[in-house]
Order: C-alpha cells, then structure tokens, then sequence
C-alpha cells in the first residue's frame, strides 16, 4: 500500500498562510530617494539633523507684540499701537519693540526676539494709514503669550527620531523627512516576482485565439495583483504544458527572482505538472486549501526561492493571490499589518451551502438605511469569471461546513482594496 504524502493533505486557509510566512522573511535594504520610498516600510531609524523649524514664526498674517501691551485692551477701551516695521518670510526684524509699537508681520516670518505673541490681522482695527510701517492700529482684545505662534522645534528637535523601523511613509512623512535634512531613506527592497501562465491552450491577448485556445489574461491580472502589493512584477512566456518545459522555466526563473508564481496546472490532471516540477526541484510544503475558489494551490521552495502554483481559473488564481500571497510579499517588504480589513454585513439574500469548503462569495456591501453594513453576494460565482471581481468590493465569508445562511444574517466580510493599515 502507497504512504500517502502529507503534502497532500487538505489544510486550513489559517494552516496555509502561517506555511507560507514561515518560508518568507522581510527582505535586505536599500537606500532610496525621497520619493522613491513613499509606501514602503522604513529599515533604520533616521534622525533631524537640526530644529523643525529652526525658529519660533508666526503662524498667520497679523502684529507681532507683547501679550502684557494688550492685557487691558477692550471694545470700550481699544490699546492703540504704532506700527515701526514689517517683517516677511525669509527676513527678520532684530530691533527693539517699545510699548506702544508692533511689527507688522507675514506668515511663517520669524517672530521678533522682542515679541511673544502675533494678532491675526482681521481683528486689528487701522486708526490711521494702510496698517503698515508708520500706521496705528487698534486692539480691543487681550491675548496670551504664545498666540499664533508656531515654536521652534515644534515638528522635531535636532537629533530626535522621526522615522522609526516599521513605519510605512506617507505623503505626509516624506514632507516631515525632508524638513529635517533627509533625502535618503532605508527602506526593504520589494521583491522581484516572477509570474508565468502555463498551458498549451493559451495565446496571448494580442492573438485572436483559434479553435481549441482562449486568450491568456492571468499573468496581467497576477501582475497588477503584484503591482499593488508592492511588488515588481516581471511577466514571464507562457509555458506550453509538458513537464520539462515547466521545470526550465521555473528553475530559470528562481534565479533572479525573489518569488515566482505560475497559474494553471496545480491540479491532478495528466497535464498539470507545478507540484512535481517544485518537488522535484526543490521541496513541496502544501497542495490542497479548505477554500473555494483556489482549493488546489502548490506551494514549495525551489533553489531557495518561494515558488507558488495557482489554479488557472482566473477567481481561483485571485482569490489565492489576495488571501496567501499578497501577505506573504508584504511580510517581505516588512509591513506588520498583513490582512485586508474586515467587517461583518448583513446578507441581503439566502446563501445556500453545497460544499462543505470555505467559500468566498465575490460581493458588494455598503451601508443601508439603517446605517448597519450589508452585502449582496454576485448571482454568477462561476471561478473562470474576472468581470465579476471587478464589479465587487468585498468578499463575503461562508464558514466550513454545509449550514446556509439566510437573509438577514451577518458574515464576515473581507474588504478587498481597502489599504490593510486601515482601522475599522
């Protein structure tokens, strides 16, 4: 009696994505420009070469002053001040300010090293001139020490920690990281993937197929899968269906990739070869997922490479692609936050249950009257389908086992494209 191999043991999607982090760790680094680093995940901590900002500045258009020159201002009994000079961004008024004067100054212009605090200019009266050099101007108002001033060293101060290992660069950050004197930052490389549809039947989809052959889509929908995981996807021929073409092209393709993936083939069919190419290559570690779509997924290690075989179904490739690969490129780039966000909606209509797999309904949610969430999975969940994962934003959950959901009840619901940072 033939062992039975215990790569093909059908095991949990859970069991599944812990096999594959195990074999995947965050890649080496490199030094980046600025921009080159938005959205990726920061290597090394990195430090302010001097204050942010380098000096205290007024935070709008208005008079720079004393607060205690004002203290007793009023509407019944206005503080009336000389204006003596005028100070814009970039330049500075080092002279003394007397207790009946103010500067008349701009935003972001250094404050006076005689004044503490500024008075927005649309609540200062003009008594006589223009409210410039040699006008009066009027205060009906106290104010504190500190009004609408920005202090120096407000953002950061010289040799403080702006940047610390783990945090993904934001628009915003680069701002922050090039007001403190860096334009290079440390960030984990993205990982080169490898995608390559296999079988005899495929043409490209610059060819009108002929009889017998379809249009091969799954490497550029793979591809812009890789795309937005932050990976640099390298499209690959595709490979006719024989087992010495697929082993030439998988072992080549390990060579100068970080990750490689194939659609098609991963089957037991007599023409689907990925998981004896990868066992003969290399090491299997996983056959079979307790998911529908994308129950047969191989994936191994080829040369020390991740190699992962995906059904050639286009929803199957997809739905494997988003719930075991995407997270395993994003654990090599170093982000910690690894899943899609997830909610829990209301079904608009009963779901019946014929297969005892986990099942991922490819839906819509949004919000219903009630402001509760609710989701409709599509009508047509056909796995050779990609028009109908463009249509929907979310896939709803069916647990394992056969029992049915009803309308009404509330499922999990996996929100696809939503960034996988965001708190819900």
């Amino acid at each position: 009696m033939t062992e039975a191999n215990p790569t093909d043991k059908m095991i949990s999607v859970e069991e599944a994505r812990q096999l594959v982090f195990s074999h995947v760790d965050a890649l080496p680094q490199e030094r980046v420009p600025l921009l080159e680093a938005l959205g990726r995940v920061a290597a090394e901590p990195a430090s302010s070469d001097i204050d942010v900002a380098p000096f205290a500045h007024s935070a709008m258009d208005g008079f720079a002053l004393c607060a205690t020159q004002i203290r007793a201002a009023s509407e019944e009994e206005p503080v009336n001040l000389k204006v003596i000079a005028e100070v814009g961004a970039g330049s500075v008024y080092e002279g003394p300010i007397g207790e009946d004067e103010c500067v008349r100054i701009m935003t972001g212009a250094e404050l006076p090293a005689a004044a503490d605090a500024v008075v927005k200019y649309e609540i200062v009266g003009v008594v006589s001139g223009d409210g410039k050099p040699g006008s009066v101007v009027s205060f009906t108002a106290p104010c504190d020490p500190g009004s609408n001033v920005r202090a120096a060293g407000e953002e950061a101060h010289a040799g403080d920690t702006v940047l610390h290992v783990g945090d993904v660069i934001g628009a915003a950050g680069l701002g922050c990281l090039a007001s403190c004197g860096i334009t290079e930052v440390a960030v984990h490389r993205r990982p080169k993937v490898a995608i390559m549809a296999t079988g005899s039947e495929l043409v490209p989809p610059t060819q009108v197929p002929g009889p017998g052959h379809i249009r091969e889509s799954n490497s550029q929908a793979m591809a812009a899968c890789i795309k937005d995981a932050g990976g640099i996807p390298s499209v690959l021929p595709i490979v006719p269906d024989t087992y010495e073409d697929l082993r030439h092209a998988v072992t080549q393709a390990v060579k100068d990739h970080d990750f490689v993936i194939t659609t098609g083939g991963a089957a037991n069919g007599d023409f689907d070869f990925i998981k004896s190419v990868v066992a003969d290559a290399g090491q299997v570690f996983m056959t079979l997922v307790n998911m529908r779509p994308g129950k047969a997924q191989t994936f191994g290690n080829v040369e020390g490479t991740p190699v992962f075989g995906l059904p050639g179904n286009p929803a199957a490739a997809y739905c494997g692609f988003q719930m075991l690969i995407r997270p395993a490129l994003r654990k090599m780039q170093g982000f910690s936050a690894l899943d899609f966000p997830r909610i829990h909606a209301r079904l608009t209509q009963d779901v019946k249950k014929k297969d005892p797999r986990r099942i991922l309904l490819r839906s819509v949610y949004g919000k219903a009257a009630d402001g509760t969430y609710e989701v409709t999975p599509a009508k047509n969940q056909s796995s050779g389908l990609f028009g109908v994962i463009q249509r929907s934003n979310c896939m709803a959950v069916m647990p394992e086992g056969l029992t049915p959901a009803r309308a009404g009840d509330m499922v999990e619901c996996i929100l696809m494209g939503v960034p996988e940072e965001t708190v819900l």
